[in-house]
């Protein structure tokens, strides 16, 4: 009887063990399943919101218009509700989540923009700005007054002194007919003296004599053998071509002189900038060797050609240079403010996002929704950029997280989520060794986990894996399709393994590499 009663009590205690043992699976496998988001039946929890659909966490791309087991995995479809904003393209993300992904957001403003122009260029000589000394009669040069190039020069300075054989004999002639007509007597003789003491004077111009030269000829009555040579303006001997003692030609250029009154600045002006700059246009520039100094001048000429390695066009700026201040070679910025363009709508740059074809914002919503709108965008200026379609007036853009906030669109399905590409389609032949996959396709993103291998069949192998970061999934037991080329031979029943998966584009993956973890094997 004694035997009779411990035989019960350990039957009893087995029974209690398992009871506890199942209640315990049943709990861990609850609290899983809530920890992933999932419910643990086909139907829908209680509730008063709309069902828009059911999906598949794991792979939200999928939609299902009745509740079930997930064809992916094993586990239940999840419901989508009217106010998640699935079907409405929208993307719901509570105060929390905003403030730990930094969101800022700016208002849709209405103003005008006054597009400010500023680029660079370098200090030449204006080169409508140009006097050429030459010598008007063959002679000598007996003495040189500037000898070297880049020597600055005034109206009027003495240059050179030539001696010119030609002119003594025009001068002589000269001389004389002046005093043979103050002999002359009668009307007829005083007139015919008086024409050919003209004649005499156009002699000594033709030889190269200025008029006060012939002047100085007439009042002195002695011959003048030497010419002196002045600067006709202000500037600096960029080209000296006279040295004492050499022999000059009739025509032979002895200084070129460039002023200095005004100088040109060759400015490259960006290609997508040249519809703002016109001739006529006003300049201030500075130069970092006069920082205390402002330059005004103006857009003489757009020069017709465009650098096709810079994609700059050149301008020629005209400025005016008081004391000389400006050097040809010094570097000058410049700065140029065109007329207030009309007004339009407009928003912070750094919230517009250019996907290559499309121009797109994310729009904040009532109760934390945003919503990415595609957007038409005019000019830029100042940070900010006019929206010409697309957006309204005070409504609110966000500026910072744009990207944050599509990967979140991305976990919760958003149809709408900026920049998605197609899934790369079209078959290949032959496939790689290492991931399984055609290989003439483009390559696909790949995803790590280790896992426990349960079973292997013809065409799919069932991992009970950890969690997958870059899926965002928990860990939990599911199937896989299997490479391409088959399982290695090494992986059995039990093995513990590192492998690597792709998303085929049916909302499936598929095993593309798979090997047992060093010395692991049930």
């Amino acid at each position: 009887m004694i035997r009779n009663h411990k035989y019960m009590r350990a039957v009893l205690a087995i029974l209690a063990a398992g009871m506890l043992v199942a209640g315990g699976y049943g709990l861990y496998h609850a609290g899983i399943s809530r920890g992933m988001g999932m419910t643990s039946s086909a139907a829908a929890p209680t509730t008063d919101k709309k069902i828009l659909y059911w999906h598949d966490p794991m792979v939200p791309g999928q939609k299902f218009d009745k509740p079930g087991k997930s064809p992916f995995m094993d586990m239940q479809l999840v419901p989508v509700y009217a106010d998640s904003g699935g079907d409405e393209g929208t993307v719901g993300i509570s105060p929390r989540m905003q403030q730990n992904l930094g969101i800022r957001t700016a208002a849709v403003t209405r103003g005008a923009v006054s597009t400010l122009v500023e680029t660079v260029g370098s200090v030449a000589y204006n080169d409508r700005d140009v006097a050429v000394v030459q010598s008007r009669s063959a002679g000598f040069v007996e003495r040189l007054y500037v000898r070297a190039a880049l020597d600055p020069v005034r109206k009027g300075q003495p240059l050179a002194e030539l001696y010119v054989p030609e002119w003594i004999a025009a001068q002589e002639e000269y001389l004389s007919v002046r005093r043979m007509s103050g002999t002359g007597t009668g009307t007829s003789t005083g007139t015919e003296m008086a024409g050919l003491v003209d004649a005499a004077s156009q002699r000594m111009r033709l030889v190269g004599m200025n008029a006060a030269q012939i002047a100085l000829v007439a009042k002195t009555g002695k011959t003048q053998a030497r010419m002196t040579i002045t600067a006709p303006i202000d500037g600096v001997i960029t080209e000296l071509g006279a040295r004492e003692g050499m022999t000059v030609m009739a025509g032979a250029p002895l200084f070129r002189i460039n002023g200095l009154s005004t100088v040109w600045v060759n400015a490259e002006v960006p290609e997508n900038l040249v519809a703002l700059v016109r001739p006529g246009s006003a300049i201030e520039a500075r130069s970092p060797a006069l920082p205390d100094s402002i330059f005004k001048g103006r857009v003489a000429a757009l020069l017709p050609e465009v650098n096709a390695t810079t994609r700059t066009l050149k301008a020629r700026i005209e400025l005016a240079n008081p004391a000389g201040k400006l050097l040809p070679g010094m570097f000058a910025t410049l700065r140029l403010s065109p007329a207030t363009s009309p007004e339009g709508l407009f928003v912070p740059s750094e919230a517009v996002i250019q996907t290559g074809t499309r121009s797109v914002v994310m729009v904040a919503q009532a109760e934390g929704k945003f919503m990415p709108v595609d957007v038409e965008i005019g000019r830029e200026a100042n940070g900010q950029s006019e929206v010409r379609k697309g957006l309204d007036l005070g409504q609110k853009v966000v500026v910072s997280g744009q990207f944050l906030i599509d990967s979140e669109a991305s976990l919760k399905s958003t149809e709408t989520r900026m920049g998605t590409m197609p899934t790369p389609t079209g078959a290949g032949t032959g496939a790689s060794a290492t991931t399984g996959q055609p290989n003439d396709q483009p390559a696909v993103a790949t995803h790590r986990g280790q896992g426990i291998v349960e079973s292997i069949d013809k065409e799919e192998i069932t991992l009970s894996h950890g969690p997958i970061p870059s899926l965002k999934w928990g860990a939990m037991t599911m199937g896989f399709k299997v490479p391409d080329v088959g399982l290695p031979p090494e992986v059995k029943v039990g093995d513990t393994t590192t492998f690597e998966l792709r998303d085929t584009g049916d909302g499936t993956y598929q095993i593309t590499t798979i090997f047992p973890a060093a010395g692991e094997r049930k």
